[in-house]
């Protein structure tokens, strides 16, 4: 188990325990009420919630100017009818966290089902390094749960929350159905080599700006792109596979996995970031496929600052 050391709150100031724990208070408070009142309720209030109150915090200018960014060709109309879907399943997606034990493939009555591409079976992925690589889109935390679930040795590579009391709770929560490994994601190299290396699965996100990545294009404008699972891929020749997680009618979801093709040329740098770029275009490619269900809250397209990073690297 790859955990921060800092989620028990150790090394904290006062001051950062008491605003830590009063964040945290309230955290707990809705995670209770959201676990009394049931999975369906707790996914239909979450909704209500990020349709109107989440969007109205400062985070909605940053899902404008992106969808802007992305969809130019898009009225306004079209591109507010987004923002408010996604507001509504962010919203959903924090009422379930306290429902993560009743999401699994298995019995008469799944809340998560998945497709493989014709003639692939689970059995056929087990045994061997691969990674698996998804973006924000649904709730986002079905991918590593329906590995677990259907028999596969993996681990997550995840961000854990900044607010080390709130982090714990997620951590055990995540870990009810899912994976008991979880990396975090700085100083996660050493663990995710360990993990392929074994004959593992990795399970990442990969759609966030990573200033010191590289510039792939990203709905038609240059994005700074980690180049870590491309690396880890080419450096194991493990297989790489995206996965795309819909949300279906309220609290259901469909995971749908495809391999990623990608022959390397022997050259390392133009490899990386090749195959970092056919990577960024499957996750865009999911998105427009379903735009209201990703996050457009992240600053994924460059600032100033990471303007000049690219000029520097170019």
């Amino acid at each position: 188990m790859s955990e921060n050391p800092t989620l028990s709150g150790a090394g904290l100031s006062l001051g950062e325990k008491l605003r830590y724990g009063a964040e945290a208070a309230v955290f707990f408070a809705f995670m209770a009420l959201f676990r009394v009142i049931g999975l369906s309720a707790a996914s239909r209030l979450g909704g209500f919630i990020g349709r109107n109150v989440f969007c109205w915090l400062p985070p909605d200018r940053v899902a404008r100017a992106n969808l802007a960014r992305a969809f130019p060709e898009k009225t306004a109309s079209e591109r507010n009818a987004i923002r408010r879907t996604m507001w509504d399943n962010l919203g959903r997606v924090v009422g379930e966290y306290p429902h993560l034990d009743k999401f699994t493939p298995k019995g008469e009555d799944p809340r998560v089902t998945y497709s493989l591409p014709p003639g692939m079976t689970v059995e056929a992925l087990k045994g061997r390094p691969l990674l698996f690589l998804s973006a924000h889109l649904g709730n986002w935390e079905m991918m590593p749960i329906l590995a677990h679930q259907v028999g596969l040795d993996v681990a997550a590579v995840v961000r854990p929350p900044n607010n080390p009391y709130v982090a714990q709770w997620v951590a055990r929560q995540r870990r009810i159905n899912g994976p008991d490994t979880m990396i975090a994601k700085h100083n996660a190299a050493r663990p995710m080599l360990a993990q392929l290396r074994a004959g593992k699965v990795l399970c990442m996100l990969v759609d966030q700006k990573l200033r010191e990545g590289i510039a792939v294009p990203f709905f038609g404008h240059d994005a700074m792109t980690t180049p870590a699972p491309a690396a880890l891929s080419l450096k194991m020749g493990c297989r790489i596979w995206l996965a795309a997680n819909r949300r279906l009618a309220g609290a259901r979801f469909h995971v749908t996995a495809q391999p990623l093709d990608f022959t390397p040329s022997g050259d390392e740098t133009d490899d990386m970031a090749s195959l970092t770029a056919a990577i960024t275009a499957g996750i865009e490619q999911a998105i427009r496929e379903d735009p209201g269900q990703w996050l457009w809250i992240h600053n994924r397209w460059p600032t100033a600052r990471d303007a000049e990073l690219m000029r520097s690297k170019a």
